[in-house]
């Protein structure tokens, strides 16, 4: 990009100043990274996004817990214990004899119950791993446009301080042509008023960069007011215009976007748990083998028992959690329509403001820029010569700056909805 030098100096012989100080050096507790490094550390590091991964692990548990068989069940007893109650049993007291029994009850799952809850967890592992995605896409986006904003903040406050160093020179070049008699002493005192109004301007920049930084470093998962992150870079000169039309943009958002690829896999789900709820309705059996002994007066007993037994459905039948996934699978449905409803609406605006800003940009490069520059320089000439005032000049950097503000601003702007674009298409950068 085109470098400027934002000061008065224009405006007098290069001898009367010295060299334009360069970009200030970054503090030894400064740390400084690029954007791709700013979006690797907060995908590793953000507290939030580490929470959200923790629902993978829930959800492969929930997996575990839905491919084991159900336990078998073994019971023991003793029965008539006469003797623990000082009662005997004999040929006489017949209230007896003690039995010992031993009992194992293994159920048996119908209707591929096992299977189906293993095929709903499975599915729900995958609405995890979309969620976690769409929470990747969103934070790369706040971490983009965060830097976007220390990007913005640096360049500005570049500006402002070239411009106060320039009226500084001015001040102490004006204070020496007063005490010459060239200059009335009012045009110095506008001199210093005008450097006065950049020093608050370079302190206003300042604030804002480091706000700025202070909002990147959450996102990092740092704490805000430890060590400063600087983002190495600058903003784009001009972006080139995309050749990817609306249409097509749309197209990529419906296939990338992971918030609605959750949503499509939370449908399957809700089908399969459908699918789970009406085989829970099922009855299911259970089969059991009894081994019992009787210790009598007259010898011993050893009996064998089989067992099947299985509920009456006559109540539940599954009903309520039949209705339930039926109401989930409907809103599911529902939801996958408004949510692309409003990721094409999200294109259309983003696409839109794109557009316009890439327009914004090209127009203030073309008409404003260089004849800005001109009449800075055409009145800084006429100012040398004595034929105009100072108020003349100042008035002529004055708007070159907030031409260049102006044209910062929507570069800024334009990288913004740049990046917008992109994450509202589920994609890193524009196609």
């Amino acid at each position: 990009m085109k470098t400027y030098i934002f000061c008065l100096a224009a405006m007098l012989p290069p001898a009367c100043f010295g060299q334009v100080a360069g970009p200030p050096r970054l503090p030894s507790d400064m740390e400084q990274m690029d954007v791709k490094q700013a979006i690797a550390e907060a995908i590793d590091r953000n507290l939030g996004l580490l929470a959200e991964r923790a629902n993978l692990t829930v959800a492969e548990a929930a997996r575990i817990s839905a491919r084991l068989r159900p336990n078998p069940v073994v019971s023991a007893a003793a029965d008539h214990l006469n003797n623990s109650l000082g009662t005997r049993f004999s040929q006489i007291n017949a209230a007896g004899p003690t039995e010992i029994s031993l009992r194992v009850d293994l159920p048996i799952e119908r209707a591929r119950k096992r299977e189906l809850r293993l095929e709903t967890a499975t599915l729900a592992r995958t609405v995890a791993e979309a969620q976690l995605e769409n929470a990747i896409r969103r934070l790369r986006l706040d971490v983009q446009l965060a830097c976007i904003d220390i990007l913005e903040a640096k360049t500005k406050l570049s500006l402002a301080r070239d411009n106060l160093q320039a009226l500084e020179r001015l001040v102490s070049l004006n204070e020496s042509r007063l005490a010459s008699g060239a200059i009335a002493p009012l045009e110095v005192t506008r001199t210093k008023v005008a450097m006065l109004q950049y020093r608050t301007s370079v302190r206003a920049a300042e604030l804002e960069l480091a706000t700025s930084r202070a909002r990147l470093a959450p996102l990092l998962g740092r704490r805000s007011g430890g060590q400063v992150i600087d983002i190495a870079g600058e903003l784009p000169a001009q972006t080139p215009p995309r050749r990817t039309t609306l249409d097509e943009i749309e197209s990529l958002a419906i296939a990338n976007r992971p918030d609605l690829a959750a949503l499509q896999r939370e449908q399957a789900r809700t089908q399969a748990d459908l699918r789970l709820q009406i085989a829970q309705g099922k009855v299911d059996y259970s089969v059991g083998m009894e081994y019992r002994r009787q210790q009598g007066i007259n010898g011993t007993g050893n009996m064998l028992g089989f067992f099947v037994s299985a509920p009456l459905p006559v109540f539940n039948r599954n009903q309520g959690e039949i209705a339930r996934a039926t109401a989930e699978g409907e809103r599911t449905h529902r939801s996958i329509r408004a949510a692309q409803n409003e990721i094409l609406s999200e294109v259309f605006t983003a696409h839109q403001e794109y557009q316009s800003a890439l327009r914004l940009v090209d127009e203030i490069q073309k008409e404003l820029l260089v004849s800005a520059d001109e009449a800075r320089k055409t009145t800084a000439y006429v100012y040398q010569s004595g034929a105009t005032t100072l108020l003349d000049a100042l008035d002529s950097q004055r708007a070159f700056n907030e031409t260049m503000l102006t044209y910062y601003t929507a570069q800024a702007n334009l990288s913004r909805v740049a990046t917008r674009l992109a994450a509202a298409a589920g994609l890193e950068t524009l196609p």
